[in-house]
C-alpha cells in the first residue's frame, strides 16, 4: 500500500484545496493530511479563521481523504513524518516547501520517502486570500451603492429642530 501525505491550513476550504487533495489521493493508496495547528498557522502566516479541530474535521470529510490528522505545534517537521512514515509526500503548487531541502533532510534522517510537486489548478476563487479579497471588496461594493442610493445627508432646517439645536 503505498501511502501519500499532504499538507496544509485549509482555512477556507475551497476548489483548489480539493484539486491539490485530489491528485495527492491519485499519487497512492491512501492520503493521510496533515493540518498545520493553530499554533503554527498564527506563525507562519495569519490568525486561523477556522480552528484547527474544524478544519481537520472538514479536510476528514472529503472522499479523497483517508485520515487527517493536526501537525506538531512548532516542533520539528519531520517528526510528523517518521510517526507517518509516508511514500510520498505532495506537495502543492503553491506551497512555499523547497523539494530539494526535504529530500536533504530526509535522506540525512534516513526516511525514504518520495517528495512529489503537484501541478497547478486554477480557478478564480482557489486560494484562501483570493476569497478573502472577494468578500472585503463585495462589502465595500455594498457600502459603496448604499451611500449612493442614500444620497447626501438632509439639509436640516434649524428652525424645525427647536430645542434639539440649542434654540427655543
Amino acid at each position: 500500500m503505498v501511502r501519500v501525505m499532504a499538507q496544509g491550513v485549509f482555512d477556507l476550504l475551497h476548489l483548489g484545496h480539493v484539486h491539490y487533495l485530489e491528485k495527492a489521493r491519485e499519487l497512492g493508496d491512501e492520503l493521510v493530511v496533515v493540518i498545520a495547528s493553530d499554533k503554527t498557522v498564527r506563525a507562519r502566516k495569519h490568525e486561523p479563521i477556522t480552528p484547527q479541530e474544524m478544519r481537520r474535521e472538514m479536510v476528514a470529510a472529503l472522499r479523497c481523504v483517508g485520515r487527517a490528522v493536526i501537525g506538531s505545534d512548532g516542533e520539528d517537521p519531520y517528526v510528523t513524518v517518521q510517526k507517518l512514515k509516508p511514500d510520498i509526500i505532495a506537495l502543492g503548487h503553491d506551497q512555499e516547501h523547497s523539494e530539494r531541502v526535504i529530500n536533504q533532510e530526509l535522506k540525512t534522517r534516513g526516511i525514504s520517502t518520495k517528495v512529489v510537486r503537484l501541478d497547478y489548478y486554477y480557478h478564480d476563487l482557489d486560494g484562501t486570500r483570493k476569497i478573502i479579497q472577494k468578500i472585503v471588496s463585495m462589502w465595500a461594493f455594498t457600502k459603496e451603492m448604499e451611500r449612493i442610493e442614500d444620497g447626501p445627508p438632509d439639509m436640516v432646517d434649524v428652525e424645525t429642530k427647536g430645542d434639539d439645536w440649542g434654540g427655543e
